[in-house]
């Protein structure tokens, strides 16, 4: 006896949309039973690894897909592992709940199509109802105790389950086609489609009813593509894999074909993609897909490449590991191990040869991927070696738009210069303004821009290049190049240091000290680790990247003494040591500095100090009115 039951709000809107649409690749529809198909069928190898009593353990394990035109149907029918009555309702009834709200979610702020993306959310199988007038599943399990099913929809909000009659393991999906979608009802059609979507489906795929007196034939080359050799694989092949294998819509920016049987048996394609950001079609899960002797073992393996390469997509397969591997036994697996440097120094050395022949592509990585590799140099330092190579910087002498290798910084150093310098700061615009550069800017010594949170863990690590060390112009001990501070008048002693002693006494605990700047150029200020401190303001980055309760340790704060400004506030302390004005201009000056240094704790604070100072500044002048001046020029 059927019984009735009713999808849940999601899957009824999604029906809506697909059962209603206009789109042009209604093919995908064919593309996704076939991916579901192979799924059972790799899941049913899996599970016939330690039960022996399979129902029907000697059916061939293949796809066949069928077409009545008089009927105006379509039958896909699998050998895989099959469903219950209980999994029929679960898995098209109400398991693709979650995955309808992402995809309708996506479908909204994304305005795509839903043939682009309507498989990456687990819902491929309603698709179908882009061409289908009703859908009919039967079913019957592995399990030897397991009795048939079938389901049963029109589309309506509402599907039917009973009890069916089935001789053979696995699914048959019978498909009414609308009168419009008749075309998937030619079996050159379906051939096309067959080749285009499912060419490299491990199982064979037979299309149509072969004459009595011939063997059938698979539609689909069904030899692995990572199992041929990369001589015998075309650029066209290798783009259509990775698109079956990801479903982006995209070109992969680098392909890496690898096979090899000694010292271990291992063939695998890696991917890198074209983009980083593939918005929320993008896997939430990171790892390669794992087949032992081309069984799949494992649809994400973590464990098969460094945690800081998880962009890279792909397949892996070897007949080292053994059939029944598990996650754990992968982790703790010695060819994993073997496997995992192998796959890491040839995608590596990709890279680099990348780099080094296609420029502008790897420009195109670098943007799009670069932060990971700088999260290998902060935590793989097994691979600082490779890595170091590919990394890339702005600079003083790059400009926004250009980037530069340690190498070719390297290259450009000026004469006598034997140090590779470099910067923090929170943005290009900021961090070109810094104080720390002046008598870099001033002596045309290039500096290494750095940006994003991670190179703070990256720099951590970052030590030397090419024999020459690696150095912060923020620390206070760093070698800087000498230059000519004689364009600007200092000031003399007896105006400098009563200002000294006045910007200590405001200042008090939030710095060490305050001290004449000995390199500034064209800056009044900045703000240095206290001297034998080398590191510190890597280390303090991280910290306040890391700690919750992140406390801004005390730095020196240094002036020029040959800057306008510092000559204004020494004046108007000798005018009128009790101005009430200057301690706010002292403490304005300092939290310049912090702000520069993108470690400001809190920017909002300084907006009413700075109101007081514009006031002030903005008040009419006592000698424009005739009037005597006031003790202090701070506002009533």
């Amino acid at each position: 006896m059927a019984e009735t039951f009713e999808f849940k709000a999601e899957i009824q809107q999604l029906l809506h949309i697909l059962i209603h649409s206009l789109y042009t690749e209604q093919e995908i529809f064919l593309r996704e039973l076939i991916s579901n198909a192979s799924d059972a069928l790799h899941r049913l190898q899996f599970e016939m690894l330690t039960m022996h009593d399979a129902f029907d353990p000697d059916a061939e394990l293949a796809i066949w897909i069928t077409a009545d035109p008089g009927a105006g149907t379509l039958t896909v029918r699998d050998s895989g592992v099959g469903m219950t009555r209980d999994e029929l309702v679960t898995n098209l009834g109400t398991i693709a709940q979650s995955g309808a709200t992402a995809f309708l979610k996506a479908l909204q702020e994304q305005g795509d199509t839903a043939t682009n993306i309507i498989g990456q959310f687990g819902v491929g199988f309603y698709s179908v109802f882009m061409v289908a007038e009703r859908v009919q599943v039967t079913s019957r399990s592995f399990r030897p105790e397991a009795a048939a099913a079938r389901w049963t929809c029109d589309g309506s909000p509402h599907f039917t389950v009973e009890e069916a009659e089935m001789d053979r393991r696995g699914t048959e999906i019978v498909i009414t086609l609308k009168e419009e979608a008749r075309e998937f009802a030619n079996e050159w059609r379906l051939r096309q489609i067959v080749h285009r979507h499912s060419d490299f489906i491990a199982f064979p795929i037979y299309v149509g009813q072969p004459a009595e007196d011939e063997a059938p034939q698979p539609a689909n080359q069904q030899v692995a593509l990572w199992r041929k050799a990369p001589r015998e694989v075309d650029e066209e092949a290798y783009r259509n894999f990775y698109r079956q294998i990801t479903l982006d819509a995209g070109d992969p920016l680098l392909h890496v074909h690898v096979s090899s049987e000694a010292p271990i048996d291992l063939h695998a394609i890696l991917y890198v993609p074209g983009r980083r950001d593939r918005g929320p079609l993008a896997p939430r899960e990171y790892g390669l897909r794992l087949y032992s002797r081309k069984v799949l073992i494992q649809e994400r393996a973590p464990d098969l490449l460094p945690e800081y390469l998880r962009f890279v997509e792909g397949v892996v397969d070897s007949e080292d590991l053994p059939l029944n591997v598990s996650r754990e036994t992968v982790q703790a697996s010695a060819p994993v191990r073997k496997i995992r440097n192998n796959l890491v120094r040839r995608l590596l050395r990709e890279m680099e040869t990348l780099a080094t022949e296609q420029p502008d592509a790897y420009r195109t990585f670098w943007e799009q991927f670069g932060g990971f590799l700088k999260e290998g140099m902060a935590i793989a330092p097994d691979d600082h070696e490779a890595l170091i190579g590919l990394l890339r910087f702005r600079s003083s002498q790059t400009g926004p738009e250009g980037w530069t290798s340690l190498a070719g910084y390297v290259e450009r150093m000026k004469e006598g210069q034997d140090k590779v310098y470099y910067l923090f700061g929170e943005d290009l615009t900021s961090i070109a303004h810094s104080p720390h550069l002046d008598p870099f800017k001033a002596s045309g010594t290039e500096v290494l821009y750095l940006t994003e949170p991670i190179d703070s863990f990256m720099m951590m690590s970052l030590r030397q290049f090419d024999g020459h060390d690696v150095q912060n112009i923020a620390d206070a001990a760093v070698d800087a190049p000498e230059v000519d501070t004689a364009a600007g008048e200092a000031l003399p002693d007896d105006l400098f240091n009563p200002l000294l002693k006045r910007f200590n006494e405001v200042l008090g605990e939030q710095v060490v000290a305050v001290r004449e700047a000995r390199r500034l150029t064209e800056s009044p200020a900045r703000l240095v680790p206290p001297d034998g401190a080398p590191g510190a303001d890597n280390l303090e980055r991280v910290r306040k990247l890391v700690e919750e309760d992140f406390q801004l340790s005390k730095r020196v704060m240094e002036i020029n003494r040959r800057h306008p400004l510092i000559r204004s506030l020494a004046l108007t302390l000798q005018a009128d040591p009790m101005d009430l004005l200057l301690p706010d201009m002292i403490t304005q000056l300092y939290e310049n500095a912090l702000l520069v240094e993108g470690i400001h704790p809190n920017p909002a604070e300084m907006v009413s100090r700075i109101q007081a100072i514009m006031a002030a500044a903005a008040r009419p002048h006592p000698r424009d009115k005739g009037e005597e001046a006031p003790h202090s020029a701070a506002p009533e």
